[in-house]
């Protein structure tokens, strides 16, 4: 009886165990149901979502192309360039405006200035005593009154004399003297204020009148006329005339040169693809260093053993792009001069992506037929 009660025990209480056991796993794998459920249902529900908003951005970005297309990325790289554009302005006008060149002038300057770009203008370089060769250009090629206006209107050609001015350097060199030898006085300030105050003489006067007749120059007035200051005439010119006029091509020229202005129009407009042309009648040249003779170079060292200068065209004449006369208008104050306005000219751009264009036409030494240019 004991044995058997004792194994019926035993067995009762194993099945009941095992039994126990059994309800830890169910509970387990619903939970694990439930949970692989779940997880299931929100990533339906997620890829729900995804579909949903790729239709809707290929709705909006037009059937199915993508968010930034080809067209949208090249307006943005054109928007890049003229960001650059914008910026390379604003430092352009800041150094206008160091120059002098203020809101009021542009616009005075714009109100009278051709609605039409002219072709050419052209700086005919002369000094006080050139009368005679400015009435001979004048009768040959350049024209007056209504003569001139109708080269401008009809060929696209601008030409003026150049000259700057003379002041009475001798007459404040003695004031000034004066003033050093005695005390300074009341009377003294006056005497040295006049002086300075009087500017020009009878030579300018004298230009002065001519023009008021011609009206075909530009008066440098910060400019003094002497013959070492060729160079820095020439770059006040191009700073003048692109400041004035609207034009492809700036050209400077001697007064005692005949210009063809037909063959000058016609070459010019061959050229019109180059941007950065500099046109004339290419030469090197020997540079002297003998200060008694009449090329004296004072910085002729710096031009090698062969002593010969660089590559430029002869001053007679030579015409540059609009782009140069720009460059050389917003560096002049930087801009070295040499002993000769054609070879200074030419030095501005060494080192510019600039196509020097040699120009037999406008080698004025030899006159022959279709040629631009030749001496009176």
């Amino acid at each position: 009886m004991l044995g058997g009660s004792a194994s019926k025990g035993a067995g009762s209480r194993g099945s009941s165990s095992g039994y126990g056991s059994r309800i830890p796993t169910l509970l387990f794998s619903m939970f694990a149901t439930f949970a692989s459920i779940y997880v299931a249902g929100r990533l339906w529900q997620d890829s729900q979502h995804r579909v949903y908003l790729i239709k809707e951005l290929d709705r909006i970005t037009g059937q199915g192309q993508s968010a930034i297309s080809v067209e949208d990325t090249l307006k943005i790289i054109a928007c890049r360039e003229q960001q650059k554009k914008l910026s390379a302005l604003e430092m352009e006008l800041g150094s206008a405006k160091q120059e002098g060149f203020t809101a009021d002038s542009l616009a005075e300057n714009d109100a009278t200035r051709p609605k039409k770009r002219q072709l050419v203008v052209l700086g005919i370089m002369t000094v006080f005593n050139h009368k005679n060769n400015r009435d001979a250009v004048r009768k040959a090629w350049m024209g007056s009154g209504a003569t001139l206006k109708k080269m401008e209107m009809d060929k696209g050609i601008t030409a003026r004399f150049v000259i700057g001015r003379r002041y009475l350097v001798f007459v404040c060199v003695f004031c000034l003297m004066f003033l050093m030898q005695m005390e300074l006085r009341q009377g003294d300030h006056l005497v040295l204020l006049s002086c300075s105050a009087k500017r020009g003489d009878t030579l300018d006067r004298t230009i002065d009148s001519e023009n008021k007749q011609t009206d075909d120059f530009i008066i440098l007035d910060d400019h003094v006329e002497s013959t070492d200051g060729l160079s820095k005439k020439a770059k006040l010119f191009f700073a003048h005339a692109i400041h004035k006029w609207d034009a492809e091509y700036y050209g400077k020229v001697n007064d005692n040169i005949y210009v063809n202005i037909d063959a000058l129009g016609a070459t010019l407009a061959t050229y019109l693809n180059k941007p950065r042309a500099y046109i004339g009648c290419m030469k090197s040249g020997e540079v002297f260093s003998e200060r008694n003779h009449k090329w004296y170079e004072p910085d002729w060292w710096k031009f090698g053993d062969r002593k010969s200068y660089f590559r430029h065209a002869s001053g007679e004449m030579y015409v540059m792009s609009r782009a140069l006369a720009k460059f050389i208008s917003i560096n002049r104050s930087v801009l070295r001069s040499y002993a000769h306005d054609d070879v200074s000219t030419g030095s501005w751009f060494i080192g510019l992506d600039v196509q020097h264009v040699d120009e037999a036409k406008f080698c004025c030494s030899s006159w022959s037929s279709g040629a631009i240019c030749a001496g009176v």
